[in-house]
C-alpha cells in the first residue's frame, strides 16, 4: 500500500486505514521504532507482557513453593521471628 506523508504542523504523518489497524491490532498507543528496513509501527505493550501467562504454565501448585522444599538453615532456626 502506498500512502502519501501528511503536513502536520512541523513534522509529518500517515493516516492508517481502519482495516489495516484492526488487522495489526493496534490501540490508541503505539510503538515506534527505526531498523535498518524503516520505521515498524506495533501494538504498544506492557514492559511485563505475558508474563502471568508464562508463571501460570510454569507453575505446579501440587509441586508447592521452591523455599517450601529447602532445609531450614541456622538463620532460620534461631533469628527468625514472625
Amino acid at each position: 500500500m502506498k500512502l502519501e506523508l501528511t503536513r502536520i504542523g512541523n513534522s509529518r504523518g500517515i493516516r492508517i486505514p481502519k482495516p489495516l489497524i484492526a488487522q495489526c491490532g493496534l490501540g490508541e498507543v503505539v510503538e515506534l521504532r527505526v531498523t535498518p528496513e524503516g520505521l515498524v509501527i506495533s501494538p504498544h505493550r506492557s514492559p511485563r507482557h505475558g508474563w502471568r501467562e508464562a508463571f501460570a504454565a510454569e507453575f505446579k501448585p501440587e509441586e508447592g513453593l521452591l523455599l517450601d522444599q529447602l532445609d531450614p538453615n541456622a538463620f532460620d532456626r534461631k533469628e527468625w521471628k514472625w
